[in-house]
């Protein structure tokens, strides 16, 4: 105690201990890491910018407490141009660049896959590669040493117990090291996003989605090979997809944090496993963002548009899946879901391709929360928030023509329609809402139902369909 009185720099320090301190050297240690000294100058910069910043808050917040004024909690953002828009723009990029800065790469995650191969012990009974918590601590020291300290956050303890354990507490490797990747590409493409939202609002227009997925396509390996003429076209069909499922309010921009989660992403992602070439037929055009699956769709569209406007009347709508759809159902797509055109332009209600997009989403994805909710709206005749039992039979009364017109036996009506309330069972015997239909798992099949004489086909014939994927499976 008695030399640190001595040292005249820290005389000061000991004075404002409180009497009978027992660690004085901590108050010392402290007073001397706050100083700022054995900080470079880019560290004394930084202190010294957040003390004015700091110093402008509290004579802000006082002329406000004298003023009796209330406290601000929304602020306008800077005008495009001002000062404040180039200070907020340049704050954003020094700070993505640090979080840059931070990321392992790809060399880093060879080299932590290496540590952990070369560190953990084989389970005797499943052949698999495991680790204990002392291996853990023994592979984030050697990661450390070789890749830096921008690998520890993976190796805490709380990270260790995220994972199943066997009997004698070990953990596999390799659901470790996948975690590590998937937390890497996550915040990589937070990064990547980011940068491209302009006004720093957390959220992407199309452009700035499609920006995004056309600088991913060269790191896709399915994608390396798309005609060029056809890259503006993959884009705009890639990105709607994230809009129907990400943007369910129709606010044209996305939440980058909903993204993120999204299953659309890791669909996309998808992409960089292998070559379409190796691929089955059938998996690329079940994946929404393969070269195959996006060539079909605008070929689809270029049939159906015989008049080659550029949109779909209703008429070409109807030629949609052979003509199998009700024409309610067209009238009603077109009622909800298509904009009208500017009143005293002359021009009839046609359908758009971004619209004809979400048309075929909702179609493909009728067992999804959002496609059940765009379909929903159609067989909703009168917006009621429900169906009630005159909806389904105005619904299935087209169905039931077209029915009989391809030749197929006749049907009671009412029947079908107690076999649908037999199906959904709603809380209210009188009402069928779209919580029934999500509820009862089988919206997907009852929209089918009522606007598709080929999904009532499938319905009806179930059971065969059944056995012949069951014979098939057998072969």
């Amino acid at each position: 105690m008695q030399n640190i009185k001595n040292n005249g720099e820290l005389q000061e320090v000991s004075k404002e201990l409180p009497a009978g301190s027992s660690m004085p050297w901590v108050q010392a240690l402290k007073k001397y890491v706050g100083s700022g000294a054995g900080l470079g100058s880019e560290a004394l910069m930084e202190l010294e910018i957040k003390r004015i910043l700091l110093d402008a808050y509290r004579e802000h917040e006082q002329k406000n407490l004298e003023k009796g004024a209330i406290p601000t909690f929304y602020k306008k953002k800077p005008t495009e141009g001002s000062i404040g828009a180039k200070v907020q723009r340049l704050a954003r990029f020094r700070f993505l660049k640090k979080q840059t800065d931070q990321l392992l790469n790809a060399d880093d995650l060879d080299t932590m896959w290496i540590c952990l191969r070369e560190n953990c012990v084989i389970d005797d009974s499943t052949g698999s590669e495991k680790m204990n918590y002392e291996d853990f601590c023994q592979i984030a020291s050697i990661c450390t040493e070789q890749i830096g300290v921008k690998c520890r956050r993976f190796f805490s303890p709380s990270n260790f117990m995220k994972f199943e354990k066997d009997e004698y507490g070990r953990i596999a490797i390799l659901p470790f090291y996948l975690y590590v990747m998937r937390t890497v590409s996550l915040t990589q493409a937070r990064i990547d996003m980011s940068e491209l939202d302009e006004d720093g609002d957390g959220f992407l227009q199309a452009q700035e989605m499609e920006a995004y997925i056309r600088g991913l396509i060269p790191n896709l390996a399915q994608l390396r090979d798309i005609p060029p003429p056809f890259l503006s076209m993959y884009c705009r069909i890639a990105a709607r997809k994230f809009f129907f499922f990400c943007d369910v309010h129709r606010k044209g921009k996305l939440c980058i944090k909903k993204v993120l989660l999204s299953n659309c992403l890791a669909e996309l992602m998808e992409l960089h496993r292998e070559s379409e070439e190796d691929v089955a037929e059938n998996d690329q055009v079940e994946n929404w963002f393969s070269l195959s699956s996006a060539q079909r769709i605008c070929d689809l569209f270029l049939s159906l548009d015989k008049d080659m406007n550029g949109t779909l009347s209703k008429q070409e709508l109807q030629d949609y899946a052979d003509g199998t759809f009700t024409e309610i159902f067209i009238e009603r797509v077109f009622d909800e879901h298509v904009r009208r055109p500017k009143s005293g332009s002359g021009k009839s209600r046609e359908m758009d391709f971004d619209s004809f997009l979400n048309f075929v989403l909702a179609l493909e994805n009728r067992d999804t929360p959002e496609g059940l909710t765009y379909l929903f709206r159609c067989l909703d005749l009168d917006g009621k928030g429900y169906l009630n039992t005159a909806d389904i039979h105005t619904l299935f009364r087209d169905v039931h023509k077209k029915w009989i017109e391809g030749g197929n036996y006749d049907l009671c009506i009412e029947d079908v329609r107690d076999e649908i309330w037999d199906m959904v069972k709603p809380g209210d015997p009188l009402k069928i809402t779209l919580a029934d239909l999500l509820a009862c798992k089988q919206g997907g099949t009852v929209a089918s139902m009522l606007t598709d004489v080929r999904g009532f086909w499938a319905h009806d014939n179930r059971e065969n369909l059944l056995q012949d994927e069951d014979g098939d499976e057998e072969e």
